[in-house]
């Protein structure tokens, strides 16, 4: 697999019923977490090595992926079957509870007991009595047992119900009581209030994931869920900003424009930023990962090409290079399509008006084409090397010319009536280096390379030659630029240094960027003096040798998961895989801070007083960091699996924190959110906490886990209203999931403060915008593309003006602004969509 190609794997899931949790219940549960996989369409590696190619394949790559889709295909057997077998032994239980019931009921002549029904209605955990904590009013919220009990004798599946394991993501509507009992409350004296009353708390609707029944139950005031009507959101989005830059693999993808503009791309999108005014255009015609960028001699087009990638179903897409309008960015040609293999990995323009385009692709072969860049056509085309290809550059002098070079090679190539001539060079006295990192041209029509030993190599421009050997670097000289005049910049890999060298290649100025930063990646110049370097660890510094250099674009480096937005602030917080906790600033849209943790965060949460923010680490771990001191104020361990969310209480009151160990733990919090006192712990789920959200009063909570389970612990609790919604399975959110989908391929979900949208993060590198609610399959949405990974979470700011989406691997964050929008809240739309008929539809049959 290419460095271009990282893929997120499925999840081994199964599916269960909806799970709403009173937070101070204990409740028992079984069974080891499971792991979470993720699939993706993403090109980015996971760490980069200085002496060797992010272009390196594995030896057997399909009998690899066949064992791995065996072993899938195993896992998520096994996992079927245990979830299959936890339910027919809750089946059994609940029999033989209920089996008093029904022997008294028989005894007593019971008319809904003798009359045989239709269709059984479906049970949920849901049914069991509440239970509340002391000095709590218990008259609204607290079932009454004849109730649960009157449900629980129902606990069966609907006909058919054996033969979804093939169907996914279908919904089916489970018939209430009040169709099936309609006669019934004809004969019976008395007992008609109380059955009208169970007929509308059993209303619900299933939905199938991988096979497996997840139960909606319909809040009260939708009285005829069929008549509901989804429409797209009136709100959209537009692309504000970008945060990240990809320096960790990539090469020459950083150029300064005339227009005092700085070119690189991150994700699928070309990022024109402008240093001195600090406003951002974009470049969004690409389909996935950017991998490699050129400037036009005339400086106002630019070459980009991208990698292949696969679709939601596997397929893979085909690459191709786009020629475009930096001013307009307007697309001029598009170059490849169908030709390129797996991704395009360097481009350059001839130097005779730019009239040819030189392109190497990420086959084995690394095919170089040459192609007209007016006409969009092939003028000639020859299979490379089957090592890594770094860069391809044409001979200024001379465009029948073209240079190459790589893993242990230089090739020299001729083009001549559409046919090459390779030419290798002879390192002969020289020790040959493992890798040719990087190439220029000097003023007097030399060749001159740098090399992982660390040494500047000059080529004649006549032979394959080495004429001179100048000791540049301590590790890998990772780039070459050239300046007026005729001086020399180096950047290196392992000394950090950038180095100016006179046109004889005598060493003048040097200077070291910080270890934080990285690595040099590549060298911009901008007037000969004042200098944009990209570095290894994502970032793009603007200095001068005399004046040092300072960040003005910085990023993660790893996988990204933790996502949390300040209550009232501008401000948001991320963490990942890299270790790093950053916090950002979306006005000025620059990060205020960063600091390294020993472990790697996954999750976060803003307290609501906005003083301090808890982080879940992958340990079981996590910490409360103070915002202004970034000191950490409390930390405490709960298990040793890692924590995957972090909610506050709307209050601040309570803090919840969701484990891969199957628990939520509740803590008491104090003194403004720096002191922390365990106060019980939740373990009803079978599988890790995914997702979990606090009603509006505090006093409950909705989980989501990796078995796709929802368990709503009160008979009552479908009509609670929630302080926020990021559970992505629910009633009201139903309609995110597509026909077909796989249960991990929404990997996070957000409703706005307003209540009138929801943003969800998908597994295929998009953002979805829905109305809230959304509880009917097929929903409409917006779709929003600009991700080259899996889109690991999405979070609204506290106003509901922007968006913020989070790329998993390829370390991008996405800020988007919300445009447009109309009135009223959710309860409103909900209710003026349902029809105020009684009577009840047939059950869907599919």
């Amino acid at each position: 697999m290419s460095a271009g190609s990282f893929k997120r794997q499925p999840g081994l899931h199964c599916a269960s019923a909806p799970f709403l949790i009173p937070w101070w219940q204990k409740f028992n549960s079984g069974g080891p977490p499971l792991q979470n996989r993720h699939r993706g369409n993403t090109d980015c590696s996971l760490a980069f090595t200085y002496d060797v190619s992010a272009d390196s394949s594995a030896e057997f790559p399909d009998r690899t992926s066949m064992m791995e889709v065996r072993l899938q295909a195993q896992e998520d057997e096994i996992t079927l079957l245990k979830s299959s077998l936890a339910d027919a032994l809750r089946r059994i239980r609940l029999h033989d509870q209920l089996l008093p019931l029904l022997k008294q009921q028989l005894v007593a002549g019971s008319p809904v007991s003798m009359k045989p029904r239709p269709r059984p209605a479906t049970l949920d955990r849901s049914t069991q009595t509440e239970p509340t904590l002391p000095g709590q009013d218990t008259g609204q919220d607290r079932a009454p047992p004849r109730r649960v009990q009157s449900l629980q004798l129902e606990d069966a599946l609907p006909q058919g119900e054996a033969k979804v394991e093939g169907t996914r993501a279908k919904l089916h509507r489970v018939p209430g009581l009040e169709e099936e009992d309609e006669e019934q409350e004809e004969d019976e004296e008395g007992g008609g209030e109380q059955e009208k009353e169970l007929s509308w708390m059993s209303s619900s609707i299933k939905m199938f994931i991988r096979g497996r029944p997840i139960t909606m139950y319909i809040p009260s005031n939708i009285q005829n869920y069929e008549d509901l009507k989804m429409e797209p959101p009136s709100e959209r989005l537009e692309l504000d900003w970008v945060y990240g830059y990809r320096g960790r693999d990539c090469r020459a993808n950083l150029y300064f424009l005339p227009t005092g503009e700085a070119v690189y791309f991150i994700a699928c999108v070309v990022v024109l930023y402008h240093i001195n005014k600090r406003t951002q255009r974009h470049y969004r015609k690409h389909t996935d990962c950017v991998r490699c960028l050129t400037l036009h001699p005339d400086k106002v087009r630019v070459a980009s090409g991208q990698t292949a990638g696969v679709d939601k179903d596997g397929k893979p897409l085909q690459p191709c290079v786009h020629i475009w309008d930096s001013t307009t960015l307007v697309t001029l040609q598009q170059i490849g399509l169908g030709t390129f293999q797996r991704g395009v990995g360097s481009v350059a323009f001839s130097f005779d008006s730019g009239a040819f385009l030189c392109v190497i692709d990420d086959s084995n072969e690394h095919m170089l084409s040459v192609w007209d860049c007016n006409k969009g056509t092939k003028y000639a085309e020859v299979k490379s090397t089957n090592e890594a290809v770094f860069t391809v550059e044409f001979n200024p002098s001379d465009s029948t010319n073209i240079i190459t070079c790589g893993k242990s090679h230089v090739y020299f190539w001729t083009l001549s009536t559409g046919q090459f001539t390779k030419k290798q060079g002879i390192f002969g006295k020289y020790k040959k280096p493992k890798f040719i990192q990087c190439f220029v041209f000097s003023l007097t029509g030399d060749v001159l390379t740098g090399d992982s030993e660390g040494n500047i190599l000059t080529w004649g421009k006549s032979a394959a030659d080495i004429m001179r050997q100048t000791r540049a670097h301590e590790g890998s000289v990772f780039t070459l630029c050239t300046l007026q005049g005729g001086a020399l910049l180096s950047g290196g890999g392992k000394d950090r240094k950038i180095i100016r060298w006179s046109a004889d290649l005598a060493p003048e100025r040097e200077c070291e960027i910080p270890e934080k930063y990285g690595a040099v990646r590549t060298i911009a110049d901008v007037d000969g003096e004042e200098l944009l370097v990209g570095t290894t660890r994502n970032a793009i510094l603007r200095g001068t040798f005399s004046d040092g250099f300072v960040a003005i674009v910085q990023g993660h480096v790893d996988e990204m998961w933790g996502l949390a937005t300040h209550p009232s602030q501008n401000i948001f917080l991320t963490c990942g895989h890299d270790r790093q906790v950053c916090l950002w600033n979306t006005e000025e849209h620059k990060l205020d801070w960063c600091i390294t943790l020993e472990e790697y965060g996954l999750c976060a949460g803003f307290c609501p007083n906005g003083s301090v923010v808890s982080v879940g680490l992958s340990t079981g771990r996590w910490l409360v960091l103070d915002l202004l001191t970034r000191e950490v104020v409390s930390e405490s361990t709960d298990g040793n699996e890692q924590l995957s969310v972090m909610r506050y209480s709307p209050d601040g009151s309570f803090l919840a924190v969701g484990s891969h160990d199957n628990f939520i733990y509740i803590y008491n919090v104090t003194e403004s959110g720096r002191r922390y006192t365990r106060f019980g712990k939740c373990n009803g789920h079978s599988s890790f906490i995914t997702h979990l959200d606090w009603s509006k009063d505090g006093k409950y909570i909705m989980s989501n886990s990796g078995d796709y389970e929802i368990l709503y612990y009160s008979m009552t609790s479908k009509d609670r209203e929630w302080a926020s919604y990021t559970c992505v399975l629910g009633f009201h959110v139903m309609g995110v999931w597509l026909e077909g989908s796989d249960g991990t391929d929404i990997n996070a979900l957000c409703r706005s403060h307003s209540e009138r949208m929801v943003a969800v993060a998908d597994d295929f590198c998009k953002v979805h915008l829905f109305q809230y609610p959304c509880p009917k399959p097929k929903a409409p949405s917006h779709r929003y593309e600009g991700h080259g990974s899996h889109v690991t979470n999405v979070c609204f700011t506290h106003s509901d003006s922007h968006l913020l989406s989070m790329g998993g691997k390829d370390t991008c964050i996405l800020q988007w602004k919300v445009v447009g929008g109309g009135v009223g809240d959710s309860r409103e739309r909900l209710a003026s969509a349902s029809s105020t008929s009684t009577s009840s539809p047939e059950p869907a049959t599919s």
